[in-house]
């Protein structure tokens, strides 16, 4: 045996202890330590739930990346998709002021009134982190102040457009009264309660809503509320998608039911499978967001406000002292089937939504290699 052979379990605990003194002995992220300051900082969106309607937001923020060169300001940003819960939401806003690398975070804010959600946004600013939200707003009355400025959809015109745009079609079908139903994730949600609100002041008095009802975006759910509708109401003239996944329940039940006859469908957003459906004749309108350009002016807010950009701002929010100054709007499409439907004749104004065919609008997603908006 070697002469040195007793002294290695010492040796070995000594340069142990050394590297648990060192707090590990790999290497260290940047940034770490007590006092230093990260060299790379991310700014995170942070969306409602999982939905492929996030896909085409999320391209936007690689774009709007790109355009404001966020690599050479030590800047990147990442999308964190929540499970569909309020709680969610809070525990991830929570988890973030933990994190001293995040400089600004965007949120699809999934209940308009929960006021933990509001009180984690506001305990994030007091910590110097940028705040706003996207798509889904706090509610304007009483948490406006947990965040200075909302991009997204003016979702109250949104649904007068769908609204307007049910109108016609029912008119074709000779029809001037009769019942609907809206379906939606959660129904005190901002943009969900803010487009059956608008729908139901643009459809015109002579249709009754039957029923709103909410799915807490639990697919099989969302299938099942359509199944109940109908059985429930059998002299249902139109369903109305509210949220993107709303769109492919609705067409799925009305084919397997047999009621496409006696029913209008008119939805909201485009998942893939939605545009499938319309293509073969089972949506008859959808009114489309711009995810994809929410993710780019996320980012543009955001770096802006972490630099105190005042010109952007003020270019983006021009009228700060008006009762919605603090909200920029992204633009809205309404997707007929062909040049041949009602909708794209003059009996129906689209404004202030830009009316595009379904082959176009097909064409437009895969300019940005997506296949849903």
């Amino acid at each position: 045996m070697s002469r040195f052979a007793h002294t290695r379990p010492a040796m070995w605990l000594a340069v142990l202890g050394i590297c648990v003194a060192a707090v590990g002995c790999g290497p260290k992220e940047e940034g770490s330590e007590a006092g230093t300051e990260p060299t790379t900082k991310r700014f995170i969106f942070l969306t409602n739930g999982d939905d492929p309607f996030w896909d085409a937001c999320n391209a936007g923020l690689q774009e709007g990346a790109k355009q404001s060169d966020l690599a050479s300001r030590g800047l990147t940003v990442v999308m964190e998709k929540n499970n569909g819960t309020a709680q969610g939401q809070i525990e991830k806003l929570r988890q973030f002021g933990s994190q001293r690398d995040i400089a600004g975070v965007a949120i699809s804010v999934i209940q308009a009134d929960n006021t933990a959600i509001a009180d984690e946004m506001r305990n994030l600013a007091s910590k110097g982190v940028h705040v706003i939200t996207v798509d889904g707003d706090v509610n304007r009355d009483t948490l406006r102040d947990a965040r200075p400025y909302y991009i997204g959809t003016d979702n109250v015109v949104a649904g007068q457009v769908l609204g307007r745009a049910a109108a016609v079609l029912l008119g074709e079908r000779e029809l001037q009264e009769g019942g609907y139903v809206q379906f939606a994730g959660f129904t005190d949600n901002d943009n969900a309660r803010a487009r059956m609100n608008g729908f139901q002041e643009a459809v015109g008095e002579g249709f009754s809503q039957v029923d709103r009802m909410s799915d807490a975006m639990d697919l099989s759910k969302a299938r099942d509320n359509v199944r109940a509708s109908l059985v429930n109401h059998p002299d249902l003239v139109a369903l109305v998608g509210i949220w993107a996944y709303n769109a492919p329940a609705i067409a799925e039940v009305v084919e397997e039911r047999g009621a496409r006859e006696q029913t209008t469908v008119v939805t909201f957003d485009a998942q893939a499978a939605a545009i499938e459906y319309m293509a073969n004749g089972g949506i008859d309108a959808m009114v489309v967001q711009n995810p994809f350009e929410m993710g780019v002016k996320s980012v543009r807010l955001l770096l802006a406000m972490l630099e105190g950009d005042d010109d952007t701002i003020g270019e983006m929010f021009p009228n700060p002292e008006a009762a919605d100054g603090d909200v920029h709007t992204t633009g809205l499409r309404i997707i007929v089937p062909e040049e041949g439907s009602v909708l794209g004749s003059d009996s129906f104004d689209p404004a202030p939504a830009e009316r595009m065919t379904l082959p176009a609008f097909r064409e437009w997603l895969a300019t940005y290699g997506l296949t849903s908006s």
